[in-house]
């Protein structure tokens, strides 16, 4: 069993401290994403538990064994970097057997790992060409397929297809999934990119300033973003956010002079007077006849679209509510000339309220 665990882990350069100390437990074969923007501290963390990184403070354990003081080598983890790393003089073959060769293992075990990595990875055909004959899709395969051979604990990727174009990335993911259905080790894998965190992770781990802000299942973190940052953060596009105050028990007066009915979700958790921001994902903004039908408690609106962005089965809308402008959806869609207006329901039990000063969620 290889569990990760970081324990109150800090780490600074000089005055600056990248890393506050964070908490973190991390299970036997799970797939864990550490997104967050540039400077958030999530590419550090990987690299304090790869031990290319000296913490400050605190304790990493890998498998129940404190790691501290250990090299990267005696940590028994692969990692994989953006950059791929491979020897351009060497083949697809010598490049996957290289590390198992400088450890000296039999060359009957270096060939069968290979062997098998190179089968996981689809890599059969390539076997003697070099890295620049090779696409960069191709070039990241082998670049896993060096991991995979040295059958570690955990396998911890930094960023490793922010090099790559749209399409390519879009099929490692599914490689890199692929990878984790038939090897089941623990993935730590660090990305800026909160679609890559979405669709691969079990868990994301979301930072900020050094700070862990939210860790959850995927689902989690798009439908209860813990803060304002969170909702802005996970979901494309993100959440709408308007500005507003409680004026009653259960209504909420956005800054433009519409009232909307406090969601259920943050009623008796308000009070009079409290600035606050109402929030609602575009799925939940919808024409009327271009949604889907569901039960649950709505509220009417006639809004005039301003912008729309096709995207083949619905289209992205963008309006104006209470003077902000906001997106929305529109399901089975058809031709619209920007101008043009529609009644809009808006799910108020799928809306959010945050309070406008800490940005924290309000909700039972």
């Amino acid at each position: 069993m290889t569990e990760v665990t970081l324990s109150n882990v800090v780490k600074k350069y000089g005055a600056h401290q990248a890393v506050h100390g964070i908490d973190l437990d991390i299970a036997d074969g799970e797939f864990v994403v550490l997104v967050g923007p540039s400077g958030c501290g999530k590419s550090t963390t990987l690299r304090m538990i790869a031990g290319l990184e000296d913490i400050t403070g605190g304790e990493i354990s890998i498998g129940g064994r404190v790691v501290n003081d250990l090299p990267p080598r005696e940590r028994n983890i692969s990692m994989v970097f953006q950059n791929y790393a491979l020897y351009p003089h060497m083949t697809v073959e010598e490049n996957l057997g290289f590390s198992l060769k400088i450890a000296k293992r039999p060359e009957p075990e270096v060939t069968a790992a290979v062997a098998k990595a190179a089968s996981i990875l689809g890599l059969d055909e390539l076997m003697e060409r070099k890295p620049a004959e090779l696409s960069g899709g191709q070039r990241q395969r082998v670049a896993m397929g060096r991991a995979i051979v040295r059958h570690p604990d955990v396998f911890l990727f930094d960023e490793p297809l922010s090099n790559l174009d749209a399409k390519l990335r879009t099929q490692m993911r599914v490689e890199i999934k692929k990878l984790h259905q038939k090897v089941g080790n623990t993935i730590i894998y660090v990305t800026h990119d909160q679609v890559e965190a979405m669709t691969l992770a079990d868990r994301i781990v979301l930072m900020r300033d050094g700070n862990i802000v939210q860790v959850g299942t995927p689902l989690d973190l798009f439908n209860q973003p813990a803060d304002t940052f969170v909702a802005t953060f996970i979901g494309s596009p993100p959440m709408n956010l308007i500005a507003g105050e409680i004026t009653t028990g259960d209504t909420i007066t956005l800054d433009g002079g519409l009232s909307i009915q406090v969601p259920s979700s943050a009623r008796g958790r308000v009070r009079v007077g409290q600035k606050v921001q109402f929030g609602f994902r575009a799925d939940n903004l919808m024409p009327v006849g271009h949604s889907v039908e569901e039960a649950g408690q709505k509220t009417q609106l006639d809004l005039t679209v301003t912008l729309t962005e096709p995207l083949g089965t619905e289209t992205l809308l963008f309006t104006n509510m209470a003077g902000t402008e906001v997106q929305a959806k529109m399901l089975n869609p058809r031709p619209i000339t920007p101008g043009e207006s529609f009644e809009f329901e808006l799910m108020l039990d799928k809306c959010h309220v945050f309070d406008a000063a800490s940005g924290n969620a309000i909700r039972t």
